[in-house]
């Protein structure tokens, strides 16, 4: 395995200074390493995939320098705007490196949601005509530095994006120092048990990717309740509001709740005025705000330091509630029953998850097939 502090003395070395993207799991030692060794202000964990490579391009603009940009490979989705439209050699050519973790690799055992995007990772940079090396765990200390220079010595002189392709395991561990963590009453999992407990049998759930959907399905699994009443968005990270709202309002006589995170519901915060402008009276939208990227390696987001009902209540949410103990969640949830909605409840949950928590046994298919069957 690649030693992170190696790596980044490796880009250093090679002139890379400037880094931001979206935290991955398969990155998250790097990711770690670059926040606490970056230099101030050359580090920015941004909304989205494709934000993070339009802050490259200013990046490169302001210095004449070349950004490294990270991302799971599903961030793909979000960046090929900016990587075709603006950063192409036929548009604006911006020279910059793309560090893609690849999850979903062909023949390495992973979650349905990566499956295809893994087997299709290649092909679609070969079809964007973006030249990628790959990064694999058994490379020596020499082949790392020759295949670094190499990419950046391929941006550069043809003036191009370029991409390193991470394999699952290429990163030995590396703790992130740099963090803070405001010490709120609960964890997201016992604000979740709580929300249940205060809904009704035939209400619906859109919940978010990530742990989230893994603490739901468990405590489903605890009630006894079956799975039907829940769609597990275990991909499409930041379109669970989006999905809920396309229920509610087709099905105007059931509840429906998005259980969202503030990482999600920062990377397409647009679908929050969407979601209010539609005004749809039986839609809730709950996000269970920790500050960080829990499901990749707790790198931070920057919801604790913004005003999310603030935020809701000024692209028009009709309700708009914040709470952070276990009474407060009842009593908002009570509130939420007696008023029409759209309504937007921020949970102010700390940061961390159990270590033994499950994965859904169900499988996407059957997740849809169960509830679109209860949903009728």
């Amino acid at each position: 395995m690649i030693e992170p502090d190696f790596f980044f003395d490796t880009l250093t070395q090679a002139g890379i200074e400037f880094y931001s993207g979206v935290p991955d799991s398969l990155l998250k030692d790097i990711c770690a390493y670059i926040s606490d060794n970056a230099i101030m202000g050359n580090h920015i964990i941004a909304a989205n995939e494709g934000n993070a490579f339009a802050i490259g391009i200013g990046y490169h603009l302001a210095t004449n320098k070349i950004p490294l940009i990270y991302l799971q490979n599903s961030g793909l989705g979000n960046i090929v705007n900016p990587l075709l439209s603006l950063a192409d050699p036929e548009v604006y050519s911006v020279p910059s490196l793309l560090m893609i973790g690849w999850r979903g690799e062909p023949g390495v055992k992973d979650e349905p949601q990566h499956k295809k995007q893994g087997r299709t990772t290649l092909e679609m940079l070969q079809t964007m005509e973006v030249p990628f090396h790959i990064i694999n765990p058994s490379m020596s200390s020499s082949e790392v530095q020759n295949v670094v220079s190499n990419a950046v010595t391929e941006t550069k002189e043809n003036n191009r994006p370029c991409a390193l392709v991470v394999k699952k395991g290429s990163f030995s561990s590396y703790q992130l120092q740099n963090t803070t963590s405001l010490e709120f009453p609960m964890l997201r999992e016992d604000a979740i048990k709580i929300v249940i407990d205060n809904m009704a049998s035939e209400d619906i759930v859109v919940s978010t990717t990530g742990v989230a959907s893994r603490e739901l399905f468990e405590y489903r699994e605890a009630l006894g309740h079956g799975h039907e009443r829940d769609f597990l968005t275990v991909g499409g990270m930041g379109h669970a509001s989006q999905i809920a709202l396309g229920i509610a309002l087709h099905k105007p006589d059931r509840q429906v709740y998005c259980f969202d995170g503030d990482g999600a519901a920062l990377m397409h915060m647009g679908a929050m005025a969407i979601n209010a402008s539609v005004a749809c009276s039986n839609f809730t939208h709950i996000i269970f705000n920790n500050g960080a990227h829990d499901s990749v390696g707790g790198q931070p987001t920057v919801a604790h330091q913004i005003d999310i009902p603030a935020i809701a209540d000024a692209v028009g949410y009709a309700e708009v509630l914040q709470v952070k103990t276990a009474d407060e969640i009842h009593e908002a949830m009570l509130s939420l029953k007696n008023v029409p909605g759209p309504s937007l409840l921020e949970i102010k949950v700390k940061k961390g998850f159990r270590k033994d928590l499950g994965r859904p046994t169900k499988t996407p298919i059957e997740n849809k097939t169960d509830l679109m069957r209860f949903i009728r």
